[in-house]
Formats: structure tokens, C-alpha cells, sequence
């Protein structure tokens, strides 16, 4: 074990990659910058950011299979090459003016980097921390919830400095240069890796390994109602909060009337309980599980968002959101770890990967609901009611999850 790489120097590789891509959450900023210099609608640069979002999820489900067969040093660098060159082209584009070209760049080549970027490290992690393995994902993913709260910043002052096409050439080259020297260090870890101490605990008692559930592959995963449990559960929590991020600052000047100046401080503390949720809640299922950290999810969000239409305390309906967003980001970090506890981590890539797609429809499917619900009620508050029913089905999914891995446990335990 004497050449065994360094497992926290993974973590360390895998929280620059994903703070780099990350820094899609911060595409806002640019928003304004774009619309004023090309003349463009809301909706002409917004597309942007939805077809990177697409393709994000797109590539992870199509690309599962080569990160687990190349491995996460290959894949990450072929990430950095794509979200690189997604950014760079970016600037070209807005230089020659051209919609097409932006959508192309960052949409679909950036999406692409961003898709293979999240879910490389993040396998690789499971495998090297057997004895924590939500906190070594949420850890990773918690990089890329913390992404917007530095790009967001340096954005705004390049573009200030320096202009919108020179902003995207100088960040598209630091992203380059800086996933691609973190991925060169990432590897998978040998067969059947455990931290010396960890095994050593095993060893004398004091600890217990805890077995996956089963190892398969993507094609036996996608057979099992397991797989569609973890889908649906993500696409609720996903779709509850993404539409909840998408008005945040309208929501909260309608329901207890504070300034737009408030509601714009209050959305950005929102992004670092995204993030701090990430390896909080991570960390805390690997002591009470995966599953009954996913039923907490949903049992306290159901609470959560009746009370938001309730609610005219302007403190407490800021912590009810803020506590919203750390189940968001907890969600996120704590499905790898889930996977490979139900899966093995035999495909466990490919097989999040699979899953993610739910991240990418959940993107188009909350916005569309809270403002569909929105102009047809005239109150934002009757959107909190929908979500309110989607969380109770997200529990009974959680519920029957956590049943029908006792029951499978229990049959093994038998034969």
C-alpha cells in the first residue's frame, strides 16, 4: 500500500474540478452585461444557460459508461478540454455577435464538460473513502454549490475591467488550467481499498464494514424499482428547489414585502446553505443512513413549505428558506453515496450519471410549474401548495425505498 495515492489530495483534485464547473450557477451575472452590449432579449441569453443545464445532464447519463471504462483521470481531462474551449468560444461568440455560436460554445460544449466534469471525481471519491463516503462526495459537491459565491464576484469584475468577450477567454483559460492539472492526479483506488486505520478497526471489532446491497451494472440498476425510487426522489427535491432559486427575490418581496435590496442579500446567503448543506447532510447520512436522511428531506420540507404560506416573520420565513436549500445541496451530495450503497460500485458513473437526468428535466420542470401556477393564480403562494403535495409523494417514495432495501436485506441474510 506503500504506493498508494494520497486519498484527501482526491478531494482536494476533485473540489477544483467541480469549483470550475460550478461556476455555471453564476451565468446570471453575465446576464445583464450580454443583454445591454448585444441588443438581446432575457430570453436569447437565459437559453443559454438552459441548454448548458440539458446537456449537463445529457452527458452524464450517455457518458456513465466511458468514465467508469477510462477512468476519472481521462475523463476529467476531457472535461477541461470541453468546458475550456466552452468558455473561450464563448467570448468568440459574443464577439462576432452570434446567438448560434453561444448556444453552441458554452450550451453545448461547456454542458457536455460540465456533465463529465461532476460525475467523474465523484465515483472515484465512493471508492476511495469506504468508511465515509457521504462526506467525501459532499465534500466534492460541496465545491461546486460554493462555485457562484467566488465566480460570481470575479465575473462582475473582469467584465467590469476588461469586457464580456476578454472575461470569458481569461476564465475559460483558468478553468482549463486548473481541471486539467487537478485531473491528472485522479485515479481510481486498487481493488478492494480500505484506509489503513479503517481496516484496522475492522480487524480488532471496534468497526464493521458495511456491505453494499449488491454490485451490478447500469443495465441490471435500471431493471430494479430502486433505480426509478432514487430517480423520482432527486427530480421532487430538484424541482421544489431549483423553482424556488428561479424567484427567490420576488417571492420574497411579494409574500413579506421586503425591498428588492433585502431579497437580493437573502438570495445570495441562499447559495451558501446550497453549499454548506452539501457536506452537512452528507456527513450526517453516513450516520444515519442514506435512506433515512432522505425521508428527513422530505418530512421536513412538507412542514417547510406549508409553513412558508403562513408564515410573515421576515426572519423566519429566511430560515425556512435557507434550511430548503441545505436539503437542495444535501440531496445532490448524498445520492452517490446512496447509489453505491444499493449498487455497489461496480458502474456506480454510469449509474449517477443515469440518475442525473432527473436534474436536467427537474431544471426545465420547476421554473415552469411556480410560474405557470404563478400566472394562473396570481399568488405565489398557491405554488408552495404544489410543492407541498410533490414532497408528500417524494416520501412515500423514501418510505418504500427504505422498505424494499430491509426486505431485500433480510432475504440475503436468509439464504
Amino acid at each position: 500500500m506503500t504506493n498508494v495515492k494520497n486519498r484527501w489530495l482526491m478531494v482536494i483534485g476533485a473540489m477544483a474540478i467541480h469549483m470550475c464547473i460550478g461556476s455555471v450557477y453564476a451565468w446570471s451575472v453575465y446576464t445583464t452585461p450580454i443583454q445591454s452590449s448585444m441588443n438581446w432579449t432575457l430570453t436569447d441569453v437565459t437559453i443559454t444557460f438552459s441548454v448548458a443545464i440539458f446537456f449537463l445532464g445529457l452527458s452524464a447519463a450517455l457518458m456513465g459508461k466511458f468514465v467508469e471504462a477510462k477512468g476519472p483521470r481521462v475523463a476529467a481531462t476531457l472535461a477541461a478540454v470541453l468546458f475550456g474551449l466552452g468558455t473561450v468560444g464563448s467570448g468568440l461568440a459574443i464577439a462576432l455577435e452570434s446567438k448560434i455560436l453561444l448556444y453552441l460554445t458554452y450550451g453545448v460544449l461547456g454542458g457536455t464538460g460540465l456533465g463529465i466534469g461532476y460525475i467523474s471525481p465523484v465515483s472515484m471519491l465512493v471508492k476511495w473513502f469506504p468508511d465515509r463516503r457521504g462526506m467525501a462526495t459532499g465534500l466534492a459537491i460541496m465545491g461546486f454549490g460554493f462555485a457562484s459565491a467566488i465566480s460570481g464576484p470575479a465575473i462582475k469584475l473582469l467584465i467590469d475591467a476588461e469586457g464580456i468577450s476578454s472575461t470569458f477567454y481569461i476564465l475559460g483559460s483558468i478553468y482549463f488550467v486548473v481541471m486539467f492539472s487537478a485531473a491528472q492526479y485522479l485515479a481510481n483506488p486498487p481493488v478492494g481499498y480500505m484506509p489503513e486505520r479503517f481496516s484496522q478497526a475492522i480487524a480488532t471489532g471496534k468497526k464493521t464494514l458495511k456491505e453494499d446491497l449488491v454490485n451490478i451494472t447500469r443495465n441490471e440498476a435500471v431493471k430494479t424499482s430502486r433505480f426509478y425510487g432514487l430517480w423520482i426522489m432527486l427530480f421532487i427535491n430538484v424541482t421544489c428547489g431549483i423553482a424556488i432559486i428561479s424567484v427567490a427575490s420576488p417571492l420574497l418581496q411579494e409574500v413579506i414585502g421586503i425591498s428588492a435590496l433585502a431579497a437580493a442579500s437573502a438570495v445570495g446567503l441562499m447559495g451558501i446553505f446550497n453549499g454548506a448543506g452539501r457536506i452537512a447532510w452528507a456527513s450526517i447520512s453516513d450516520y444515519l443512513s442514506r435512506p433515512v436522511v432522505f425521508i428527513l428531506f422530505f418530512v421536513t420540507q412538507i412542514i417547510a413549505f406549508y409553513l412558508l404560506t403562513t408564515v410573515t416573520s421576515i426572519l423566519l420565513f429566511q430560515i425556512l428558506l435557507y434550511y430548503i436549500m441545505t436539503c437542495y445541496g444535501g440531496a445532490f451530495a448524498s445520492i452517490p453515496a446512496y447509489i453505491g450503497d444499493i449498487f455497489g460500485t461496480k458502474e456506480l458513473g454510469a449509474i449517477h450519471g443515469y440518475i442525473l437526468t432527473a436534474w436536467a428535466l427537474a431544471g426545465l420542470a420547476g421554473p415552469i410549474i411556480i410560474a405557470y401556477v404563478k400566472d394562473t393564480t396570481g399568488s405565489y403562494t398557491s405554488t408552495l401548495y404544489v410543492f407541498v403535495a410533490l414532497f408528500f409523494v417524494a416520501l412515500i417514495t423514501s418510505v418504500l425505498m427504505l422498505a424494499n432495501i430491509k426486505k431485500i436485506k433480510t432475504s440475503q441474510a436468509l439464504a
